[in-house]
């Protein structure tokens, strides 16, 4: 069976959110989400079926900037998504996200049940118990970027991976050019690149 990713999140905080901030947010994400299979559930909470396991970290990356960017200002912001990927096989076709079978939902599933005890926002498993040490690596070190970002260094974050360039960020937010690379060095972008380049380096190893 071919390698596929699962997504298992739901939104930080969301009982705090005001409710045009969370109809905002839930349209963000499912814009964010509509090139994959996914579902809402209990109103906060989502899971995300991917084919592609190399794309799964950067769209968990975008829903997490997606909710980090509703926070305006410059401190330290409070809402986040919580997110489990699990990697590994799926039983196809996958037809309903909560009725469909394999590791890659087990996995996904198991972790997310998990998150709220560790107190942490991103955690990725597989079957492969030496890509485990990387994936976990490559989620601390995420996780301790993530939870120092701003609402616009995120903002800004959130449109680079999805491939927009500095100066077409600058146009869409209204920013001057050097206010948009100002967010990207404090938003660390080159270290999350890299981080992204490895996630990818272990996901071809396990296919």
């Amino acid at each position: 069976m071919a390698l596929r990713a699962v997504l298992t999140g739901d939104i930080v905080n969301s009982t705090r959110l005001k409710k045009i901030t969370e109809k905002k947010l839930l349209k963000i994400l499912t814009a964010a989400l509509a090139a994959h299979q996914f579902e809402f559930y209990r109103g906060d909470s989502f899971q995300v079926y991917v084919k592609n396991p190399a794309e799964a970290l950067k769209t968990a990356l975008i829903c997490r900037t997606a909710a980090i960017s509703l926070s305006k200002s410059e401190t330290i912001s409070e809402s986040d998504i919580r997110i489990s990927i699990g990697i590994g096989a799926v039983t196809t076709p996958v037809k309903k996200l909560g009725t469909s079978k394999g590791e890659a939902f087990i996995l996904s599933g198991r972790a997310f049940d998990e998150m709220a005890e560790a107190g942490t926002r991103l955690i990725m498993t597989s079957g492969n118990s030496l890509a485990n040490v990387g994936l976990e690596i490559i989620s601390d070190y995420l996780n301790a970027i993530f939870k120092a970002m701003t609402g616009k260094q995120a903002e800004v974050i959130f449109e680079l991976l999805k491939g927009r360039a500095q100066q077409e960020i600058a146009g869409l937010l209204k920013k001057s050019k050097s206010t948009v690379h100002q967010h990207v060095t404090a938003g660390r972008w080159a270290e999350i690149e890299k981080l992204l380049q490895q996630y990818e380096n272990i996901i071809n190893q396990l296919t």
